[in-house]
C-alpha cells in the first residue's frame, strides 16, 4: 500500500461517508462497517493525501473523479485484484478498469470474518467480500445521488449513475464534482445493492486488471523489491528440523567480497552483502555447528507408525447419524480399507522473501504475505517496536497455496536490517524453501461399510487420523474436545444417503510443523472417501456414477455437477484403450465433479483428459473461475503423480524441483471446465478443484487394472509417467 499522511479523529456510524482532502483537492472516503468488526474511525480533512485506515473496506473518490479501492485480500494469482473491484464497479456503474487498487495495511477492521483473522486463504476472498464491498459501493452511489439531487432540487429516485457521473434528465455531474458535497450529507438509510437482473459486470468474463502490469514488468512481487542503498541477505538454517545454532565461525565468510555483516538470527545465521549471490556464497562458507533439536530421530517410518498406532484409538465425534454399531452387527456384507496420504511441500515458484527498511517513523516491511497482521506482529517482535510502528506493504505473491499464511521468513529480514541500519532484502533459496516448509499433514484414514441383504448401503464409518494445523497456527482457536474444522473437510459433509453414519477424528501430532496446503484436508479426505465409494460400487457391481447417483437423491447440487461431468465426459464410453474414473466433492460452498480419462501401456500412465463440472454459485468473473479450476487441476495432478516429502533423521530429503518435481507441459492433460449457472451466493474457487484429481485418476487406474491405490503419490505405487 502506498504510504501517505493521515489524520484520525472521532467516531463513525455504520454507513458513515467521510470527507477527505488530497494534496490538490478534497474527496469522498467511504468506510463500510459490518457487525462483528471493529469500529472504524473518522478521517478528518488533511492538507496532505488522505490516510485510509481503520475501515473494513475503503473506497476513496477524489475531486478529480479518481476512485481508489483498498483491497484487504492478497493477490497470489487467484484474481481478487480484479474480482473485488468488479463488485465495487457494479454498484457505482463504472468500468472496473477505472478503479485503482491498492493493498490494505494491517488492521483489526480487515479481519476476514470467515476465518476470524486478517488473512487471505480458505477460498474466502469473494465469499467474504460479496456483501460488504457491494454495500460500500451502494452506499457511495446513494450518497453521490443524494448530493446531486439536493443541488438540482430533483427527486433522488429519478437520478441514476453511469460512467462516473450522476445523471438527471439533461443534467449530469461527475463523482469528483459531487465528492465534497456527498461527504457532508448525513449517512444514508435503506441502502440497497443491485439485484442479479441489474448486473452489468458481475457474471461476465472481464480482462484481469493485474495482467498489463504483469506483462510489462511493472507489477511488484516481493522478489522484485528494490530500495535505494539496499543490501541482500542469505540465511543458513538448521539442516535438521527444529535444530538451533550451537556455534559458528564467520572468519572466512567475512573476508569474502561484498560481505557487510554476519549475524546470528532467531532462525539461523545470516550473511548480509552487496549482492544476493555474494551473500549466498559467503553463507555457504560459514562453519556452523548445529544443535540437533527434537526432530533429530524423526523419519517417515516413525511418522506413519505413529499414525497407525493412533488410529487404534477413538477420536472426537464429527458426525453421527443412526446407529452404526447396530448396523455393523446386523449386516455381514462388509468392506474395509485404509488410506495413507504423504506430507507435501507448497513449492511456490517465488521462494520466501522479505525486504525491510527502518525509517524515522518505524519499520517498513515489504512482503508477499497472506497474513498482514501476523507479519506485522512478527516484525514488531523482531524489531523491538510496538506494532503501530511497523508498516506492512503487501506485494503481489508469486504463489501462496497457504505457505504464506506463515511468517517465518519475516523476523530474520528485520534482524538483518536492524543490524546494518540499511534496507535489506532476505531471499531464501529453493532448497531453503523445500527443506524448511510447513508441510501438508500426513494422514491415515480407515473406512468401513456394510450392505444389507438387498445390496443397499446401510452403514458407513469414517475414521480420520492426522495432525492439526490449527493447533499450531492458531492455538486455542478450536475449543477443547472439538475437532479441528480444517482437519475434517470433505468428510463432515458426507453427502451420500446412508441410514447409519459415524465420522470421527483423531488428532495425532507427528513431530514437525504442518501447515495449510491448498485445499487443506479436502485433498486428504476427498481422496479417502471418493476412492472408497468406488470400492463400494465395485462390491455391489454397480457403475461408479450410477452408484453415487442412487445415493444423492436428496442432494440436488451434488447430483447436478455429477450428471454434468458424466455427460460432458461421455461417461462409460471412453475412446478405445482409455479408462475413466470419477470423484465428487463440495468444499468452500462450491460443488464439483471430475472425470479423469487415462491409458496404460504396461505400467506407463498417461492422463489424457480431465473434465470438471462446477457449481460455485454466483460467479463474479467466469474466466477467473475457469482459470482457477484449471490451475487447481494441474496443481492436484502434480501432487497425485509425484509429490511427497521424506524425512530421514530429521532432515527433509527433497531439495529442489529435480527431487520435488512439477508437472510438465507434455504431461498435462486436456482440461475441460464446465460452469453451471447458479443463483446461490458465491462459493470459493481457489482450492477445491485440487482435491478431486487424485481420486478420479486412481479410480480410473482401478478401472484399467483392477489395482486399488490406497497410497500416494501414484509414481511410488508401481507406475511411471
Amino acid at each position: 500500500m502506498t504510504t501517505s499522511s493521515r489524520s484520525l479523529t472521532g467516531e463513525l456510524s455504520r454507513r458513515g461517508f467521510l470527507k477527505s482532502t488530497a494534496t490538490a483537492a478534497g474527496g469522498l472516503v467511504i468506510a463500510c462497517y459490518l457487525p462483528g468488526c471493529s469500529k472504524p474511525e473518522e478521517v478528518a480533512v488533511s492538507s496532505g493525501p488522505p490516510k485510509l485506515i481503520k475501515a473494513n473496506a475503503w473506497l476513496q473518490i477524489g475531486t478529480d473523479g479518481s476512485i481508489t479501492m483498498f483491497c484487504d485480500k492478497s493477490e497470489m494469482g487467484q484474481g481478487v485484484y480484479t474480482a473485488l473491484p468488479t463488485l465495487l464497479a457494479e454498484e457505482l456503474s463504472v468500468e472496473p478498469t477505472t478503479i485503482k487498487v491498492e493493498f490494505a495495511p494491517p488492521g483489526n477492521e480487515y479481519v476476514n470474518k470467515l476465518l476470524g483473522v486478517q488473512a487471505t486463504g480458505g477460498s474466502t476472498s469473494v465469499r467474504e467480500a460479496w456483501d460488504k464491498i457491494r454495500m460500500a459501493g451502494a452506499e457511495a452511489r446513494t450518497r453521490l445521488i443524494a448530493a446531486a439531487a439536493k443541488q438540482w432540487g430533483a427527486p433522488p429516485q429519478s437520478c441514476t449513475v453511469a460512467d462516473g457521473y450522476v445523471v438527471f434528465t439533461s443534467r449530469r455531474a461527475s463523482f469528483g464534482e459531487l465528492a465534497e458535497a456527498a461527504a457532508a450529507l448525513p449517512a444514508p438509510e435503506n441502502v440497497r445493492v443491485k439485484g442479479h437482473n441489474d448486473f452489468k459486470y458481475i457474471g461476465k468474463t472481464l480482462p484481469r486488471l493485474d495482467t498489463p502490469s504483469k506483462v510489462d514488468g511493472s507489477a511488484q512481487f516481493g522478489i522484485d523489491m528494490r530500495l535505494p542503498g539496499m543490501l541482500y541477505a542469505a540465511l543458513a538454517q538448521p539442516p535438521q528440523l527444529g535444530g538451533t545454532v550451537k556455534s559458528f565461525n564467520a572468519d572466512k565468510a567475512k573476508a569474502m567480497p561484498g560481505v557487510r555483516e554476519v549475524l546470528q538470527t532467531s532462525s539461523g545465521v545470516a550473511v548480509v552483502a552487496d549482492t544476493w549471490w555474494q551473500a549466498k556464497t559467503a553463507r555457504d562458507a560459514l562453519d556452523i555447528q548445529w544443535n540437533p533439536g527434537a526432530a533429530a530421530k524423526l523419519t517417515n517410518a516413525s511418522i506413519y507408525a505413529g499414525l497407525k498406532t493412533a488410529s487404534s484409538g477413538k477420536g472426537l465425534d464429527v458426525r453421527k447419524e443412526g446407529d452404526v454399531d447396530a448396523g455393523w452387527k446386523a449386516n455381514r456384507r462388509r468392506v474395509e480399507a485404509t488410506y495413507e496420504l504423504p506430507m507435501l511441500a507448497h513449492a511456490t515458484l517465488e521462494p520466501q522473501n522479505c525486504t525491510v527498511e527502518f525509517r524515522d517513523d518505524g519499520c517498513h516491511v515489504y512482503a508477499p504475505t497472506q497474513v498482514q497482521g501476523m507479519a506485522q506482529a512478527a516484525a514488531a517482535q523482531a524489531a523491538g517496536l510496538p506494532p503501530e510502528k511497523v508498516f506492512v506493504h503487501t506485494t503481489f505473491l508469486g504463489g501462496g497455496f497457504g505457505r504464506r499464511l506463515d511468517v517465518d521468513f519475516v523476523p530474520a529480514a528485520v534482524e538483518c536490517a536492524k543490524a546494518v541500519n540499511k534496507p535489506v532484502k532476505l531471499l531464501w533459496t529453493r532448497e531453503d524453501d523445500t527443506t524448511h516448509d510447513k508441510y501438508r499433514p500426513p494422514a491415515r484414514n480407515t473406512l468401513s461399510a456394510a450392505f444389507d441383504d438387498n445390496g443397499r448401503l446401510n452403514t458407513v464409518k469414517v475414521h480420520l487420523v492426522a495432525p492439526s494445523v490449527t493447533a499450531r497456527w492458531a492455538p486455542g482457536a478450536v475449543p477443547q474436545g472439538t475437532p479441528d474444522p480444517f482437519a475434517i473437510e470433505a468428510a463432515h459433509n458426507f453427502p451420500y444417503d446412508v441410514p447409519n453414519l459415524y465420522i470421527d477424528y483423531v488428532q495425532h501430532e507427528v513431530g514437525l510443523d504442518v501447515g495449510y496446503w491448498r485445499s487443506v484436508s479436502h485433498a486428504l479426505n476427498c481422496f479417502t472417501i471418493e476412492s472408497f465409494m468406488d470400492e463400494l460400487a465395485a462390491e455391489v457391481q454397480l457403475d461408479p456414477v450410477d452408484f453415487r447417483r442412487s445415493l444423492l437423491a436428496r442432494q440436488p447440487r451434488w447430483l447436478a455437477v455429477l450428471d454434468a461431468a458424466a455427460r460432458k465426459a461421455n461417461w462409460g464410453h471412453p475412446p478405445a484403450g482409455r479408462y475413466q474414473g470419477v470423484a465428487l466433492m463440495s468444499g468452500y460452498d462450491s460443488y464439483l465433479a471430475q472425470v479423469a480419462e487415462i491409458s496404460l501401456d504396461g505400467n506407463k500412465l498417461k492422463v489424457h483428459r480431465i473434465v470438471c463440472a462446477i457449481d460455485c454459485g454466483q460467479m463474479v468473473n467466469p474466466g477467473i473461475v475457469q482459470a482457477q479450476a484449471e490451475g487447481g487441476i494441474v496443481f492436484g495432478l502434480t501432487a497425485a503423480l509425484f509429490s511427497e516429502i521424506n524425512v530421514v533423521n530429521g532432515k527433509v530429503q527433497e531439495q529442489n524441483f529435480d527431487t520435488y518435481r512439477l508437472l510438465r507441459i507434455n504431461e498435462t492433460p486436456a482440461i475441460e471446465v464446465h460452469l453451471l449457472n447458479s443463483g446461490e451466493k458465491p462459493g470459493g474457487m481457489g482450492e477445491p478443484s485440487v482435491a478431486l484429481v487424485a481420486p478420479a485418476v486412481c479410480n480410473a487406474i482401478h478401472a484399467a487394472t483392477r489395482k486399488r491405490l490406497r497410497k500416494l503419490p501414484i509414481t511410488r505405487q508401481g507406475f511411471v509417467v
